[in-house]
């Protein structure tokens, strides 16, 4: 059967390589994903103002506008999924660019297949998808005064008003609510969230945890909902009902 614009992922490649812009576009089309490829922030800007994106593949080294900037801008408008592609050693600006939010990343050269798998990875986890946005749906977590709606993915306050969450945040702290208790190593977490094993110098799982600490206003040395256990990893320390 033959899929609909609808049920097409769409989305924006920005990289000012011109080749690879169209390596990108031939590759991703043959595999049912629809292509938008622009060389730099401009072209970006007006792209995302004319379209509709289920996610963003995003090369920090651009001209002009940064693309570490454009993440910052892209942030700031919506919580599409954006993963990066850096140069390979640049792990402060990966490091940043994770802080900014986005989801993934890849370091130049890559396979387009490595892409393409990161890519699917994320467009699950992030649910903008008809597949998944027509799950049956799931009864939400409840800890420490805060819920967790895993069929609309998102996260309340005690006062239930919604937190926003990048689909990296949500499926992260969906993985330590699941397993509240229990003590995840750096590892495990990177397993469960991407199903590959972290670098030497892999800290996207400490930057996620930071980041969802001060979205649940668990932050600082005296954190009381995600522990950090010295040599080991990660911990949600609370109770955890069936909502």
């Amino acid at each position: 059967m033959l899929q609909t614009m609808e049920s097409v992922p769409h989305v924006l490649v920005i990289d000012d390589d011109r080749e690879i812009r169209d390596l990108l576009a031939r590759f991703l089309e043959k595999q049912q994903i629809r292509v938008t490829a622009v060389r730099d922030g401009k072209e970006a800007r007006r792209a995302w103002t004319n379209g509709h994106y289920q996610l963003v593949v995003l090369d920090l080294m651009l001209p002009g506008e940064s693309g570490l900037d454009l993440a910052r801008w892209l942030r700031g408008q919506s919580d599409v999924p954006i993963v990066m592609l850096t140069a390979m050693g640049e792990e402060t600006d990966r490091i940043i660019g994770l802080e900014l939010g986005a989801d993934d990343y890849l370091a130049k050269p890559f396979n387009p297949r490595e892409l393409l798998a990161r890519i699917r990875a994320v467009l699950r986890r992030a649910g903008d998808t008809p597949q998944n946005r027509n799950e049956a749906s799931t009864r939400g977590f409840r800890f420490g005064g805060w819920t967790l709606e895993p069929t609309r993915r998102r996260l309340l306050n005690p006062d239930a008003v919604e937190v926003p969450l990048t689909g990296g945040e949500y499926d992260l702290l969906l993985a330590l609510v699941e397993r509240a208790n229990r003590v995840l190593t750096r590892d495990m977490l990177l397993d469960l969230l991407r199903g590959r094993q972290a670098g030497p110098f892999d800290r996207a799982i400490d930057v996620a945890v930071s980041r969802l600490r001060r979205k649940l206003e668990d932050d600082g040395r005296n954190a009381q909902l995600i522990k950090t256990v010295r040599g080991g990893g990660y911990v949600l320390a609370a109770t955890v009902d069936r909502a």
